[in-house]
């Protein structure tokens, strides 16, 4: 009795380690390898992705007129350069139309930039330009388009204008679209104005074809820490549609953000490059970067910088001027 027993034990114990053998040291082919394939897309598609995102970019008057002097394109970037490349995308709002035989000056409120400032741009690893601001059109629209040109020669994609009103760019296995909207001034030809009808059928049309849809607000009002509640009203509004963040900017100072639906607005992020040394406050900004796991936006976090020299810019530690959260 008991040897048929010992007999069936050692039977059901050799079935078992032939079923393990099998199981672990079966060859991967055919069915096998699809399911490996799906693994290994899956572990490729949950890589972090990195984004960066800046304050005004203003590359005229005395950016522009200290650049052409220097014969040095990457002059206002260069100590600041490094931090921006860093990033898988980085993302800036350019309020200067670059183009070739821009006056040079000091003052007024016409704004171009020399062609050549697309060096900076490169050099500082700049992958999405959002065009739709007040300021980009001040040439006229024969200027956007030589700026878009400028751009997308370099290989920068451009959003905010009637021709590239979205910028797709895919990533690590996720695609992103960024739109950008002006609201300042009036209705401009060339560029994306900031109606609510614009603004949800753009975001419609890119949640069609992007995984994460940003949202680039040209917003608010000059030299105030409090977003406005019109900023608030259509930064939600965006969100409600479809947004995965929304980034603003205009005012020319550090404003609050916001957590909305747990998902970022960030009102206003100061200045980055301009030449407004007037005030402690036009001088100041930050660069907010967030990361993308899964398909999601979080991990928001600010980095001090400071203009310098009328259109340097230089990381600080002055941790006191980071946006404050809006409650």
């Amino acid at each position: 009795m008991i040897k048929n027993i010992v007999i069936v034990l050692s039977l059901i114990f050799s079935s078992f380690l032939l079923t393990l053998f099998y199981v672990v040291y079966q060859p991967i082919t055919g069915n096998n390898v699809l399911q490996f394939n799906e693994i290994r897309e899956n572990v490729r598609e949950e890589k972090e992705i990195s984004i960066t995102f800046t304050g005004d970019v203003i590359l005229a008057r005395s950016v522009n007129f200290l650049s052409v002097k220097n014969n040095d394109f990457t002059w206002a970037f260069k100590n600041i350069a490094g931090e921006l490349s860093k990033s898988d995308l980085t993302v800036i709002n350019l309020e200067t139309p670059l183009i070739r035989d821009c006056p040079l000056t000091n003052e007024g409120f016409k704004f171009c930039g020399d062609e050549r400032h697309v060096q900076g741009l490169v050099y500082s690893g700049i992958d999405i330009v959002g065009l739709a601001n007040n300021h980009s059109g001040n040439y006229g629209e024969g200027a956007i388009k030589e700026t878009v040109n400028n751009l997308e020669k370099n290989n920068i994609l451009v959003s905010g204008t009637s021709e590239r009103r979205i910028a797709y760019k895919e990533i690590k296995g996720v695609k992103f679209a960024f739109l950008s909207l002006n609201t300042i001034g009036f209705i401009e030809k060339g560029l994306v104005w900031g109606s609510e009808e614009n603004l949800k059928n753009l975001i419609v049309e890119a949640k069609k074809n992007a995984d994460l849809v940003i949202v680039q607000m040209h917003w608010g009002v000059e030299y105030v820490e409090e977003p406005a509640e019109t900023q608030i009203k259509m930064g939600r509004l965006a969100i409600d549609l479809g947004a995965d963040m929304v980034v603003g900017n205009h005012p020319h100072w550090i404003q609050k953000y916001e957590i909305y639906k747990d998902k970022y607005i960030l009102y206003a992020l100061g200045n980055f490059i301009f030449d407004q040394e007037w005030s402690d406050k036009t001088k100041e900004g930050v660069i907010a970067n967030v990361k993308v796991n899964n398909k999601k936006i979080s991990h928001l976090n600010f980095v001090p910088v400071e203009i310098r020299n009328y259109g340097q810019v230089f990381k600080t530690n002055n941790y006191k001027i980071f946006p404050k959260l809006l409650k």
